[in-house]
């Protein structure tokens, strides 16, 4: 589908799709794209996708430079994007804000010297080096230049509220507009604060008042738009461990090195106009200046878990203008305080010594992203507390009280000198008049407007018991009343974000209300995120995670009957929660999935500090489990949804249409039976719709070699500490629907790899990304049950090649290093993975593989090994086909079904293919045919009735 939508954009044309015709000079030769609008909106992950490979498909189509033009309103993802997709594909991102001038006036467009990036990027599409400007904002003027070397510049992407503006249109080969994020999470918070007493247009004008006259017309000229819904996330949590700086006094030399930076910062919280007296800070609007920027921040997100503050990690950056529109709207800046902060990193964390000039104090603030981390590292500093869990805003309250309405705000203990703060002017909303459309683009689009009321952010409910009676449960801690008290359900169903807030609070809940311990359960289907949902829940709270599968019995695995209910040591689980309820150590087993046995156990103790444990698998939530559990959290969507959508992709293709509920049945035959109905009991239902194969967030660069490493080589890059190593035997089998256009050839991106290593199945539904020697791929594949893959050789996909294979992996938990020994191979491949891609290019370099690189998949080195005729047919030798055609018929048999039940689990020869695809091609004709009929007696219908009507006026 993806690969559909790019070649629509690739069509040949004009660059300006809907405007007069293209000028004939050739003087520039970017002044003329090949690129049409995209009639969709797609959200960030999937277009990051299609414009990474847009990029790509350009540059193999057009001589020179590639521009790409990222517009859009402040805090929209813009810069996100630009920075994403330049850690893929390399390239060069000229921030338009390094063009602006001194004025702090940040969403000014006579700021921007237009003239300026003009000759720079003109320079850089005739082939010359060029200086872009570097603009100080703390300073408020430039500071000097850059250099770029155009040899180094295959791609230049112009980030900026007005690149798609119409003096750089014509010097962009891409344009791609971003709308959403804070822009619309901000207008919907206003209007819940606000209700409706204003229109959106009339917040839309206030809250950002150059958008609709200087910003949204430009946005339709946009050949690929997004919808950023990302909002401010738990997910990626930053945690914070706090102090007041008199306890650590031998800390200070961290802030004497050179590394030490120093901020200056104002924050301010905005009251909403319709707030009563009381403190209610969640409902604030938290505003940080920092030299002329302004970032901001919906209410103050944290959770606060023992000695930790947990925050969400983005603040979105916005205009001044914004601030501005949000006290013509009648917020209140009823606190603010200047922050100075000095701060040195330590490896990943961050140690900042912050003196808050309200309060008169310095404090000593612990950041990292990871909970264990920043505990560890407190310790080793001799970091003991007091901590303090309390914001500086509840400081200043506690101290000051809350400010009264309609009075100024707070004045600084400190003199604060004219030109370090200046007064904040509330300029009045505008209204634009509308222009005349003269053509086709002036038309105005809803797309780039906010949501509608229905579609605004919910409101998150709180957590309570479904009966408050305790009359007869005697006191919080009893037993009788942990038996008796059960969570009231949530009333609606959340997507991960939220939920995973509501989650914890709802942990935090029953340990105020029923003491430890908690024990909570997470269920779903395979695939569907609960495993990450319990890791990132367990980061959050401090706990252990216990998956179900550690209680697999060895002889339902033999035979890949893990999908059952009866797979499960129900005894020994029941036993370890009895445990873990009365305080007492457990041990709970270890399972190796590759040799279908128990390999050990380990010991597990709930302590008092934490008091939360976390069971998650499929049958967690099965009333024979749940009914030990404190709270049940139900998951859907992943790879469950994502692989519905391929299998529908697929069967249109080759015009066989199925519903849902069709596909549901045979790819997931237990989900309905088992799962399912178990489900719909949750206390909170979370919708994953996050799709990690397309998202920037999940990339994972591999180097590819066939090159010969010496054992110690790869000892010698490697952290010797965390090093660690295994084996691993793997089979992939590639599944094809018959019919698929392929021009006689197996093409990876229309085939499903299924991969069978360690008694587990995992499934592939998306080709990677190849940049220059790297490939771009998912983090991890899906795990899948027999029964799927089953259930996908039942709805007509065929096994067409298969690949066997043995992986040697070293890893240091920053590098992983896979050889892999292919059946058939005359040389092994090395591949090298991980998360940053300079650190990966780094140990290809020490491994001294440059220059040996090749982004073929290992599909294709089979392929290109075996004759012509087999390589367009079969895939296979045909001394493999008898294996491939035993995989298939164990893995029918096994996953529930039996070969007569599936229509491919014979041999397909090559005629019987060409048959099948003539009769694909005759069905799509017939039901073409049937259509227009239907059209053609629709339309002569409708004259008739027409001229009937007419007859009787006369």
């Amino acid at each position: 589908m993806d690969d559909e939508v790019v070649q629509r954009v690739f069509q040949e044309g004009g660059r300006d799709y809907f405007q007069q015709q293209p000028s004939t000079s050739t003087s520039t030769s970017s002044s003329s794209s090949i690129l049409q609008s995209l009639p969709l909106h797609v959200s960030f992950d999937h277009g990051y996708y299609l414009l990474v490979k847009s990029i790509q498909e350009l540059r193999e189509k057009k001589e020179g430079l590639v521009t790409v033009g990222i517009g859009g309103p402040s805090g929209s993802g813009k810069t996100s994007l630009a920075e994403k997709v330049a850690s893929v594909i390399g390239c060069t991102v000229i921030p338009m804000e390094n063009y602006r001038g001194g004025t702090d006036e940040g969403t000014d467009l006579d700021s921007i010297d237009f003239d300026a990036l003009i000759r720079n990027l003109e320079d850089l599409t005739e082939g010359k080096d060029t200086k872009i400007p570097v603009f100080d904002f703390h300073q408020k003027k430039r500071v000097g230049s850059k250099a770029i070397k155009s040899a180094m510049s295959g791609v230049v992407i112009v980030d900026g509220t007005y690149a798609l503006h119409a003096k750089l249109r014509s010097l962009l080969d891409i344009r791609v507009a971003v709308v959403g994020g804070v822009h619309f999470s901000l207008l919907s918070k206003v209007r819940y604060d606000i209700g409706d007493s204003c229109s959106l247009d009339y917040l839309i004008d206030s809250i950002f008042p150059l958008f609709r006259k200087h910003i949204e017309p430009d946005l339709h000229h946009a050949q690929i738009r997004i919808n950023n819904s990302f909002v401010s996330s738990f997910r990626e949590a930053i945690y914070k461990l706090k102090c007041r700086s008199e306890s650590p006094d031998g800390q200070s030399t961290f802030f004497l090195k050179d590394e030490a930076q120093t901020d200056n910062f104002i924050e301010m919280y905005l009251r909403p106009p319709s707030a009563n007296e009381e403190a209610r800070i969640n409902d604030w609007i938290k505003v940080r200046q920092s030299g002329i920027r302004y970032y901001l921040s919906l209410g103050d997100q944290r959770i606060v878990d023992k000695n930790f503050i947990i925050r969400p990690t983005a603040e979105f950056e916005v205009g001044r203008m914004t601030l501005g529109g949000l006290l013509a709207l009648g917020y209140n800046v009823v606190v603010s305080y200047k922050r100075a902060s000095t701060s040195v990193n330590i490896g990943s964390l961050s140690l900042s010594l912050e003196t808050i000039d309200t309060l008169g104090e310095t404090f000593l603030v612990l950041r990292g992203s990871d909970r264990k981390t920043v505990g560890a590292e407190a310790l080793r500093m001799g970091i003991t507390g007091q901590w303090l869990t309390k914001s500086y805003l509840e400081m200043i309250l506690e101290r000051k009280g809350v400010p009264r309405l309609n009075t100024p705000p707070l004045v600084s203990a400190t003199s604060v000198s004219h030109n370090q703060e200046k007064d904040i002017a509330a300029p009045k909303p505008i209204r634009t008049t509308p222009n005349l459309v003269y053509q086709l683009e002036d038309l105005a689009q809803p797309w780039t407007r906010s949501p509608t009321k229905s579609k605004m952010e919910p409101v998150l409910p709180t957590w309570h018991f479904a009966s408050s009676d305790r009359s007869h449960g005697g006191s919080v801690g009893s037993s009788a009343f942990r038996d008796t008290m059960k969570l009231a359900p949530m009333p609606d169903s959340y997507d991960l974000d939220r939920g995973l807030l509501l989650a914890v609070q709802g942990i935090q809940f029953l340990l105020e209300n029923k003491s430890v311990p908690v024990i909570v359960g997470i269920g779903g289907p395979s695939g569907s995120g609960k495993t990450s949902l319990a890791h990132k829940m367990a980061n959050i709270v401090g706990c252990e995670v216990v998956s179900l599968e550690s209680y697999f019995r060895p002889e339902q695995v033999k035979d890949f009957k893990y999908d059952d209910f009866n797979s499960l040591d129900l005894p020994l689980l029941s036993k370890n929660i009895g445990d873990i309820k009365h305080g007492r150590k457990t041990k709970i087993p270890v399972f190796n999935l590759e040799t279908g046995s128990r390999s050990c156990f380990k010991e597990l103790e709930i302590s008092e500090d934490c008091g939360v444990i976390i069971f998650e698998g499929v049958y967690a939530l099965h009333p024979e489990i749940r009914k030990s559990l404190d709270l049940w959290i139900a998951v859907v969507g992943g790879v469950h949804s994502h692989l519905i959508s391929r299998v529908q992709r697929d069967k249109s293709r080759v015009g066989c249409f199925m519903s849902q509920n069709e596909i549901m049945m045979t790819v997931f035959p237990i989900f309905q039976q088992h799962i399912e109905p178990h489900l719909v009991h949750a206390h909170l239902k979370i919708r994953n719709d996050f799709d990690p194969v397309l998202s920037p967030e999940s990339s994972l660069f591999v180097l590819k070699s066939n090159k010969q490493v010496a054992y110690q080589d790869i000892l010698n890059i490697l952290d010797s500490v965390k090093f660690c190593s295994s084996v691993q035997n793997f089979i992939d089998i590639y599944l094809r629907l018959p019919g698929t256009p392929a021009n006689g050839h197996i093409a990876e991106s229309d085939c499903v790899r299924v991969r069978i290593c360690e008694g587990r199945f995992a499934l592939l539904i998306r080709e990677p990304i190849r940049e220059g020697n790297f490939i771009i791929q998912p983090k991890v594949d899906f795990d899948i049950s027999i029964s799927t893959v089953s259930g996908l050789l039942n709805l007509g996909y065929q096994a067409v090649a298969y690949i066997e294979a043995s992986a040697l992996i070293y890893q240091d938990g920053k590098i992983l290093i896979e050889v892999d020994h292919l059946q058939d191979a005359p040389s092994p491949y090395l591949q090298i993975k991980g998360v940053n891609k300079e650190a990966v290019a780094a140990a290809g370099s020490a491994l001294k593989l440059d220059g040996s690189y090749t982004t073929k998949s290992y599909l294709q080195i089979i392929l290109e090994r075996l004759p012509l005729v087999e390589r367009s047919y079969s895939g296979t030798h045909t001394h493999q086909a008898a294996r491939l055609q035993e995989l298939v018929e164990s893995i029918q048999s096994q996953g529930g079904s039996t070969p007569s039940e599936s229509s491919q689990s014979r041999e397909v020869s090559p005629m019987d293919g060409i048959i099948e695809d003539m009769q694909c091609r005759i069905r799509r004709l017939e039901r073409w045919h049937t259509i227009n009929t239907v059209l053609w007696t629709f339309l002569m219908s409708a004259l008739i009735g027409y001229s009937l009507y007419q007859r009787k006026r006369q």
